[in-house]
């Protein structure tokens, strides 16, 4: 079972926080100096579509960088992300194995067959181990339910199946953030 959301950090441990990260002091945090603060808890860096995916969610002001107004909502979606992944994470392995994705997908609502499931996992799984490490679980997860968005503006009747022409595939794949 997924762990309840977490709850915000005081504003003085957030603004602390945000000092830290903005290396540069331009009273933003850009890609960069996010991804050096993350850990995927691997000692490699953190997957920099992952942090893009992640920036461009809560950059409000469309500038490719994050405020301090915008930080706490990003800070607390991590958190609350470590918590999603620890849950499913079921061999305290720290990552996720084909059973876990399949279990953790499914408490999402989605019901996908073993061939989609294989491919998510050969797609998000960088080191080779059949496994998928936290930071391209939430890439996982936040492209399929941007896939899923997309795919629901044509999917009008909710069944499952949709008729496209190959331009209108082009566009939906690229409008996707």
């Amino acid at each position: 079972m997924a762990q309840p959301p977490s709850t915000m950090p005081p504003p003085a441990f957030l603004l602390e926080m945000f000092q830290k990260l903005d290396k540069d002091h331009s009273g933003s945090i850009t890609a960069n100096e996010l991804q050096s603060a993350l850990s995927n808890g691997t000692w490699t860096p953190f997957n920099p579509e992952t942090v893009r995916l992640m920036l461009n969610m809560f950059d409000k002001s469309n500038k490719g960088t994050i405020s301090f107004e915008d930080f706490g909502a990003l800070w607390k979606y991590i958190v609350d992300w470590q918590n999603c992944f620890r849950s499913f994470d079921k061999d305290n392995s720290g990552n996720i194995d084909r059973n876990e994705l399949r279990a953790a997908l499914q408490t999402f609502g989605y019901n996908l067959n073993d061939a989609t499931v294989a491919t998510m996992l050969q797609k998000f799984d960088r080191l080779g181990k059949g496994t998928v490490l936290f930071d391209d679980f939430i890439q996982c997860c936040i492209m399929l339910n941007n896939l899923t968005t997309a795919f629901r503006q044509f999917d009008t009747d909710q069944d499952g199946v949709v008729t496209l022409h190959y331009e209108q595939f082009v566009g939906l794949v690229f409008s996707i953030k």
